[in-house]
Order: C-alpha cells, then sequence, then structure tokens
C-alpha cells in the first residue's frame, strides 16, 4: 500500500497514550502523511493524531450513580464514534489500544462491515478471563502482543498476533543508574533503602497500604538506618500519607510524588503490589516482595478464574517463583516484613542469590527489548497489503 492509510485509533490513560505514541512514530516513519483520529491523549496529539474526543474521557472512577452515569457516557461515546468511522471518516484500519472492554466491542462492530482491525496488548487471556478469547477472535484481524508468548497462544485460538516487545523495556536502561538515582533523590550511597509502591489504584491503596506500612514499621524497628520511600500517584498522595500517619511513619519515611522509575532504581528491595510496576521493578533487576489483598469476594471470583500458579508478571515471565508472592491473607505484616528482610539479608550473606536473580531479570529484559514502532508499523502494512 503506497498511498498512505487513514487510521483511526483508541487510547486511554496514560499508558495507552504512551503505546499510542509509539505506534505512530512507527506509521509516521512508514507513511509520513499518515492520518490518524478517533480518541487519544497528548503524545499522539503531538504526533499530529485528531483526537475527536480526549482520552481522559475513557476513564472510569467513582461508584453508584456516578459510576453508572460514566458508563453510560462511555457507551453513547462509542456508539456514536464507530457511526462517524462507518459514515463520514471511514478508516482504512482501526486500531484498539488496550482498553479491551471498550475497544473490543467497537472492533466488533468495524469489523463486521469490512474495516480491518488491530488490537494492541494482548488482553490477559492466560492470567484470568480464558473465555475473552472468543471476543478476541470475533473482533480482531491482528493483534499486536508485548509478551512473547502470546503470539502461539492466539494461535491455538486462530487468530494472527505479532510480538512487538515491551515499551517499558526501551525506556529502562539494561544498567540501572542506581547511584545517580539516590543523589537525584537525596539518599546516601551505600544505606539500606527499601521502596514501598502499594498500588496505582485507590482501591489497591485502600487494601494495601496498611499492611505494607505495618510491615515496614517491623523492618525498621529491626534496621532502624534504613531509608524507606514510596513514590505516590499523585492523586493518590494524601490519602498514602493518611495511612502512614495511622501506621506510625508519617516521620519515618520519606514520600515522593511520582518518581517511581528513579525510586525503584535507587532501593535495594521493593515491597511491591501486584501489577505492571512489578515488571518495572524486575527491569531494574531489584529483589522484590510482591503483596496482594483485594476484597474478599473479589478474591474469591479471581481464585477461580486464574489459570496460572503465579500473579506476579516477573513470576509469570520467568515461569518460576523467582520472588515471592504474599497474597491475601498470606500478605500479613509479619510475612511480608520477614520477605523484604531476607532479601536485604542476602545482600551480605547470600550475595550468588542477589547475582542469579539480577542475571534472570537482565534475560527477562533482553526479551522484551524490541524495536516496538517498527515491529508493530510492519504488521500493521501487512495487513493492509493483505
Amino acid at each position: 500500500m503506497q498511498t498512505p492509510p487513514r487510521v483511526a485509533m483508541v487510547a486511554g490513560e496514560t499508558s495507552g497514550d504512551l503505546l499510542a505514541g509509539l505506534l505512530l512514530d512507527g506509521l509516521r516513519a512508514q507513511w509520513p502523511d499518515v492520518a490518524s483520529m478517533g480518541i487519544g491523549g497528548p503524545r499522539m496529539q503531538e504526533r499530529g493524531f485528531d483526537a475527536w474526543w480526549p482520552s481522559e474521557r475513557l476513564a472510569v472512577h467513582g461508584y453508584s450513580v456516578e459510576l453508572v452515569r460514566r458508563l453510560v457516557g462511555l457507551v453513547r461515546i462509542r456508539k456514536a464514534l464507530g457511526t462517524r468511522l462507518l459514515t463520514t471518516d471511514r478508516p482504512d484500519v482501526f486500531i484498539g489500544v488496550d482498553a479491551p472492554d471498550f475497544n473490543l466491542g467497537l472492533e466488533a462492530r468495524l469489523r463486521a462491515q469490512g474495516v480491518k482491525t488491530v488490537h494492541f496488548v494482548c488482553p490477559s487471556i492466560w492470567a484470568w478471563r480464558a473465555k475473552r478469547v472468543e471476543t478476541i477472535r470475533a473482533s480482531c484481524d491482528h493483534v499486536l502482543c508485548i509478551f512473547p508468548f502470546e503470539p502461539e497462544l492466539l494461535a491455538r485460538h486462530g487468530i494472527a498476533a505479532t510480538y512487538v516487545g515491551h515499551p517499558l523495556a526501551r525506556v529502562i536502561p539494561l544498567q540501572p543508574y542506581r547511584l545517580a538515582a539516590r543523589r537525584a533523590l537525596g539518599l546516601d550511597e551505600q544505606g539500606e533503602v527499601l521502596a514501598i509502591l502499594p498500588g496505582s489504584r485507590s482501591a489497591e491503596v485502600a487494601y494495601i497500604a496498611k499492611p505494607f506500612f505495618q510491615a515496614a514499621a517491623l523492618i525498621q524497628q529491626a534496621r532502624p538506618a534504613i531509608k524507606i520511600v514510596v513514590p505516590a500517584v499523585p492523586a493518590l498522595r494524601a490519602r498514602i500519607e493518611q495511612v502512614a500517619r495511622e501506621c506510625g511513619l508519617q516521620d519515618r519515611l520519606a514520600i515522593v510524588t511520582g518518581q517511581s522509575h528513579a525510586v525503584l532504581a535507587a532501593c535495594d528491595v521493593t515491597l511491591i503490589a501486584s501489577g505492571t510496576a512489578t515488571l518495572e521493578a524486575a527491569l531494574f533487576k531489584r529483589p522484590m516482595v510482591i503483596g496482594y489483598h483485594m476484597h474478599p469476594v473479589s478474591w474469591r471470583l479471581m481464585r477461580r478464574k486464574q489459570l496460572q500458579p503465579w500473579v506476579g508478571l516477573p513470576n509469570i515471565l520467568c515461569r518460576d517463583f523467582v520472588v515471592p508472592e504474599l497474597l491475601q491473607d498470606a500478605a500479613s505484616p509479619q510475612a511480608l516484613a520477614a520477605a523484604v528482610t531476607d532479601w536485604l539479608d542476602a545482600y551480605h550473606h547470600q550475595p550468588a542469590r542477589i547475582a542469579a536473580l539480577q542475571q534472570r531479570f537482565t534475560a527477562l529484559h533482553e526479551s522484551l527489548l524490541r524495536d516496538t514502532p517498527r515491529l508493530a508499523a510492519h504488521a500493521i502494512q501487512n495487513l493492509l497489503q493483505a
């Protein structure tokens, strides 16, 4: 296809805007005059994207009446967008960037009317919600995958896919900048540093922050010189500070706004909520203890749907319990503190154990490091030429 294609895209939240920005870089390298439009954020708009709606319109926050209103609004936006793309502004290809609850239904509607569809980031059918594979097959002509094992899994279900690498592997250096990060955060270059990441969503902080901080208090009692740093999402900083006060830690740890990468680069060990942040910690080659806690009803539902013995991304990708996972009732302050202490002691008594973990995480990093913009654009070009 020599003429530049018309590309419609939908990306929600900051992470989707980042992924879509990388994809647009690849598309523009392939077709400098490519036209792109739909729902997107500032990174996309910097690359010439025509945002009919801003990406923040896809964010859903709140409860009860407010949540219902937001969901009704999203349904209206999706319907209006689909109608526009099938009438006045028909694209050559539609790319849904993550946000599967919004995008897969839209992709199915467009595909049924002859528009080629791509989904960027395979939904986690390998972790839970395996039945969603049927929805993917009905919705997508092609899936762009960020984990190397996903294309083979999708192929078993007759879904075409391409592994394009994980964008975080390009952002985080293979050799972490530990000393520079400590200097930037005002930390001693030699002392012990514990990073605590209690999640980036309000529900996570509500369930996880207290046992994490109680564990931190126990660790600090045994190691008074240890420095504890907590990178907080701006919207949740006040809540995190409140929990720290409730645990008697208000003057005994440093809470910084954002800067999670600097904190992970600077720390010796991190106590971290399960999620994408655990992969970031692995890419920074840091020993970690993964903890998670949620509402008991949600926990029972999740456990029934879980398809693998691991929950944390580093363990899933390594196919082994390379770092401890303490979940739900197992995530007591005492157990969390003991697991963190075990890693801290390993630096002094089992340096080979630390080195082995760092070597494993380096290999993981290398497996995720690909030219994502180029590979994604090439896959889309092949789809358009098919």
